[in-house]
């Protein structure tokens, strides 16, 4: 499939979930080299080919493609233990990885502590404020690890395994400060806490640098080479660009910067070097956890989306919520990324409903809104506004050109094209390769 520019990234423009591994896999046909940038095992890509489903957390999804070469990159905060299991998982299902992945040595890695900070820090915030106050996180550790990159002295990052002496050194002061704050916390929430024991980690931490040394390398220079001999990189983002840190619904966000933005830092990439961006976006809006989410349906149009669309996290498992598509949050992250294109996905998922709205705007105290709020509070109490548009009876997951579509469904689409001001190349009617209609 032809490419308007010879490097591009795929990037969520909603709260995740939004379907990225399938465009990813999708797009790879027509790239040398998928680099993860951003997040770490929180984010879940289910690619689906033939009978068979994939669930990736940390490989990048080109890994599904012969010939590809896989970068999880700088950016990613890494659960050596996660990428482990996935690799064992893919060669023992027959896809062989090798050489065909590499980890940045500058990558910072997530560790036990770190998750079970993740669950200490919610408890004693539900213990001190209620769960309402609870930022709703995967527990996987990502904010924490985040957390000391920016720390710095409290920070392991996968150079530092082959670093014995220094690493001993690492781990005897970093078990002083977190024994104390862990043990803080767990005191708060009224829970145990099992100490640190810097020896153990030590010993543990080696066996597994040995385990991950195959594929450790200088990933920035890796991609420079690439692009300097002409081979073509798709960026892979992980997350979606509303649970951006900076320009998310914060604090209701991940730690990382998950739009297209944070390419440059979390993968070595100059700016300029790329030229197409595709924006993923349900047909609909789902969020995971706490925090606003404007056109949330909690009624029998929500759990018709969530049945309809299996809409269970990957991660987590968790239910997600459900509502309209919300076109104020799709401008604000389409902006951001500086989307050149979009792709919606589950357009099946709508199949059956007789009316379908689209939020256009957000009034609040009686004024309608200009953009997106920075404030969680407003964006909690911000009523939408709404058009309304026909729906469509008829399944899609069998069609195969986007012309054959139903006129209502095509309608839908080229409605959400001209409200968000940039065009719509793909629809997807279903999770295997094939249900991907190309405009």
């Amino acid at each position: 499939m032809a490419t308007q520019a010879p490097h591009a990234v795929v990037t969520g423009l909603q709260w995740g979930d939004e379907g990225k591994g399938k465009i990813v896999d999708w797009l790879t046909e027509s790239y040398d080299l998928v680099v993860r940038y951003n997040g770490g095992a929180n984010a879940g890509h289910s690619v689906v080919i033939g009978d068979r489903r994939y669930a990736l957390h940390l490989v990048p999804c080109g890994i599904l493609r012969p010939g590809v070469l896989n970068l999880v990159a700088n950016g990613v905060v890494l659960d050596p233990e996660q990428i482990l299991r996935e690799i064992a998982e893919l060669e023992a299902g027959g896809l062989p990885v090798g050489e065909r992945l590499k980890i940045s040595d500058r990558a910072h890695l997530v560790l036990p502590y770190h998750k079970r900070a993740d669950g200490l820090m919610e408890a004693a915030v539900a213990a001190l404020a209620g769960e309402a106050s609870q930022v709703g996180t995967t527990g996987r550790g990502i904010g924490p690890c985040y957390a000391d990159k920016a720390q710095r002295t409290t920070a392991v990052r996968v150079a530092d395994l082959y670093q014995p002496e220094a690493l001993r050194r690492q781990l005897a002061h970093i078990a002083g400060v977190k024994n104390a704050t862990l043990g803080a916390l767990a005191g708060l929430s009224g829970q145990t806490f099992e100490p640190i024991d810097p020896a153990a980690l030590h010993a543990t931490l080696l066996s597994i640098g040995e385990q991950l040394r195959p594929y450790v390398a200088d990933t920035a220079a890796i991609i420079r080479d690439a692009m300097a001999e002409g081979r073509r990189v798709l960026f892979e983002g992980g997350n979606g660009s509303l649970l951006d840190v900076d320009h998310g619904t914060y604090p209701y966000v991940t730690s990382s910067s998950t739009t297209a933005l944070g390419i440059h830092a979390g993968a070595g990439v100059p700016a300029a070097r790329l030229g197409r961006v595709v924006g993923i976006v349900k047909a609909y809006t789902t969020r995971v956890g706490a925090g606003p989410c404007p056109t949330e349906q909690v009624n029998a149009i929500g759990e018709h989306l969530r049945e309809r669309g299996h809409e269970y996290g990957t991660t987590t498992g968790r239910p997600r919520r459900c509502g309209w598509l919300d076109l104020v949050a799709l401008r604000h992250s389409a902006q951001l990324s500086g989307a050149t294109e979009l792709s919606i996905m589950l357009l099946d998922v709508l199949a059956g409903l007789e009316t379908l709205q689209i939020c256009t705007a957000y009034r609040l105290d009686g004024r309608l809104l200009d953009g997106f709020p920075a404030s969680a509070a407003e964006l909690e109490r911000v009523e939408p506004v709404y058009e309304t548009v026909p729906g469509f009876a008829e399944e899609v997951t069998a069609v195969r050109a986007y012309d054959q579509l139903p006129a209502a469904a095509r309608a839908y689409v080229e409605r959400i094209e001209a409200l968000a001001g940039v065009r719509v190349s793909m629809v997807s009617v279903g999770p295997e390769r094939s249900q991907t209609l190309v405009r």
